[in-house]
């Protein structure tokens, strides 16, 4: 019977096949070793992703690009992948092509204003319905071939590959592939080694020691390149992320626009903060994504570190995803939350925060007066090194819940709020009697938490004014807390960082500049902050 059963399956999953296309695509699905991989094409429409609508459809659950006598290129084109950017990965598709060339566009970048839009260049696994390039490594507006099929490839300094090994015929491997018909495609991009692999065979294979030139991370996208008409049609496209290993990675959720110009202002703050971190030598790499939680399937599937600066309470862009977010925690990756984003619903939601941060803003227990803070002295904490005692204003919230006893959290900025501020009325952020009654105490604004199980918490209640981030201290202290809870050791003088200019802190604003606006007296302020220290 049973022998009967297995049988059966086997018939219907060849008939299963042929209606799909082939065996051997239909094989690729049913692997046992695809743990990790995630569908980034929905088989249905193109969202998430960017191209010409002229030139690519979805057609009979593909992703499809052609061209015709009507349509012809006067450049290479591009079908962009816009839910985020690839930087060690494992790429699993199959394709089809008819007549002309295409490719894989991997950490990739683009030139709007040089190349026009749906233009990149960078790595690509070419693709042609010919026999000569399929398979090969090739950069696109990017130095050209850089492994041909067959090869083992070294590009030096001078931005040329070194053959290392002929480990195959190219044109045997030539014979793996399926003429005009459905073919699976593998890219293995891990530091700077590149592997392709059709049908199971390996192409080509290529080390970057360029490295003026290489590329870690960027943009994924399917090519159209200029010539007769044709058609390439891609399915079955999933993606796995890899740990970086020789990088911690740091991933910043940044909220939607929220309060006017120069607060709260989310997209600006976390590409500052990554800017900062991506410049400071530290073996880091920080990606922001902006404008609520993340679109890419896979945005957190190798991130060491996980940083929000969004709004709060019930809009909380997390609170969706708590499950999610508590595996990270469990898997010991570091969570940091900023200003607003301290806030969320007391009861699971409370109870998650304490478990992964340590402590967190609850209604009619915290408030969130605007005031000046004065930081005289800090515990001796990697956190703080290299931050010096400073006075700023801000929104700086107060009295968390934290946990019992303050188990495992560490306060790293303290400080003793005006008594104007305890005299609000109560309110679920406003002011209640506990607060009232703790008039001339010390409170703590920032801390740090270490999860009995592993992993690392960072709360923040700071960062509603923009321009704070200029103050070196300020922006010192949570750029050690980020690469703390990434799991690395804080250098000595803290992580080193460029006091940003006005035309940074104005870069990437969700709102427009006012008429008013007074940059002198930003410029004055920042002054300020460099004097005084």
């Amino acid at each position: 019977m049973r022998l009967r059963l297995v049988a059966a399956a086997t018939i219907f999953f060849a008939l299963s096949c042929y209606l799909v296309g082939s065996t051997a695509t239909c094989g690729l699905a049913q692997q046992t070793d695809e743990e990790g991989f995630v569908p980034i094409f929905n088989g249905q429409n193109l969202d998430g992703w960017d191209g010409d609508p002229a030139l690519w459809r979805v057609e009979d659950g593909a992703i499809t690009g052609e061209t015709t006598p009507e349509t012809r290129l006067k450049q290479n084109t591009f079908l962009i992948w816009r839910q985020g950017e690839v930087d060690d990965f494992i790429l699993r598709f199959e394709y089809r092509i008819v007549g002309g060339n295409s490719g894989v566009q991997y950490r990739s970048f683009e030139d709007p204003e040089k190349w026009g839009k749906w233009v990149v260049g960078g790595y690509q696994a070419d693709i042609e319905a010919g026999t000569r390039f399929s398979g090969i490594l090739y950069g696109e507006r990017y130095r050209g071939i850089l492994a041909d099929r067959g090869q083992k490839t070294v590009i030096g300094d001078d931005h040329k590959p070194r053959v290392v090994e002929q480990f195959a015929d190219p044109a045997e491997l030539q014979k793996v592939i399926r003429s005009e018909d459905w073919n699976q495609y593998e890219i293995i991009a891990q530091g700077y080694r590149f592997i392709h692999k059709i049908n199971g065979q390996v192409m080509s294979e290529c080390t970057d020691e360029d490295k003026a030139m290489r590329r870690r991370s960027g943009l994924l996208a399917f090519q159209l390149h200029v010539g007769p008409p044709m058609k390439v049609q891609f399915r079955n496209i999933r993606l796995k992320r890899l740990p970086l290993g020789d990088l911690k990675k740091i991933v910043f959720i940044a909220g939607r626009p929220s309060h006017g110009f120069a607060s709260h202002e989310h997209n600006a703050g976390c590409l500052l903060l990554a800017k900062c971190l991506n410049e400071s030598g530290l073996p880091v790499h920080a990606v922001v994504y902006r404008n609520g939680w993340p679109t890419d399937p896979t945005a957190l599937d190798n991130a060491d570190a996980l940083v929000v600066f969004s709004d709060g309470g019930g809009g909380h862009p997390v609170l969706p995803h708590l499950a999610k977010v508590d595996a990270l925690a469990k898997r010991g990756v570091g969570i940091a939350m900023l200003h607003y984003a301290v806030e969320v619903p007391k009861g699971e939601p409370g109870n998650y925060f304490l478990n992964w941060i340590g402590g967190y803003f609850e209604t009619w227990w915290s408030v969130n007066p605007h005031w000046r803070a004065k930081f005289e002295s800090f515990p001796n904490h990697p956190v703080t090194r290299g931050v010096k005692p400073f006075e700023i204003d801000d929104e700086w919230y107060y009295h968390m819940r934290f946990r019992e006893n303050m188990e495992g959290v560490t306060p790293v900025l303290t400080a003793i709020p005006p008594e104007e501020t305890r005299q609000r009325p109560d309110g679920p952020h406003s002011g209640n009697p506990v607060v009232r009654a703790r008039k001339g105490m010390p409170e703590h604004l920032g801390w740090v938490y270490e999860r009995p199980g592993g992993g690392r918490g960072f709360g923040f209640t700071g960062g509603h004014w923009h321009w704070n981030w200029a103050n070196d201290s300020f922006r010192t202290l949570v750029l050690n807390a980020i690469v703390w809870i990434a799991g690395l050791d804080v250098p000595e003088g803290g992580v080193p960082s460029r006091t940003p200019t006005v035309d940074e802190l104005l870069a990437n604003q969700d709102y427009p500049l006012p008429a008013n606006f007074d940059r002198a007296s930003v410029e004055k302020l920042i002054k300020s902050w460099k004097v005084s220290k």
